[in-house]
């Protein structure tokens, strides 16, 4: 009787762990965007639909300082308020931008952007 009780304490725990372990991913509604100058010497434009949240995304583009200009003219327009970098993996100076707001400046440069997981 006690293997029994044993094992079915051992199951339900494991239930446990994997429901915590295993929930849904969250991810920002809305779509963030940001241009960068291409290999040719041409504005180009990125959007990320629906960014996973909360989280850091290095802007593949530009994620290497030594090779690269820094993306600019952000623009959040997710439901979450974000945080962009000057510098790849969420570091260096930062700004924060506000859900749904206006397209930021050409001046604002950036490498990574920090999705809050705040609404």
């Amino acid at each position: 009787m006690r293997l029994r009780t044993a094992a079915a304490a051992v199951t339900a725990g494991a239930f446990a762990l994997m429901l915590t372990v295993s929930g849904p991913a969250n991810a920002a509604t809305g779509d963030f965007s940001y241009q960068y100058v291409g290999l040719n010497g041409q504005p180009q434009s990125v959007t990320l639909h629906d960014p996973a949240s909360p989280g850091c995304v290095p802007l593949a583009e530009v994620a290497d300082p030594g090779s690269s200009e820094p993306a600019f003219a952000p623009h959040n327009d997710t439901d979450e308020w974000v945080m962009v970098f000057t510098e790849p993996d969420c570091t260096g100076d930062s700004w924060t931008l506000r859900p749904h707001g206006n397209p930021a400046s050409d001046r604002l440069k950036l490498r990574s952007v920090f999705f809050t997981g705040r609404h």
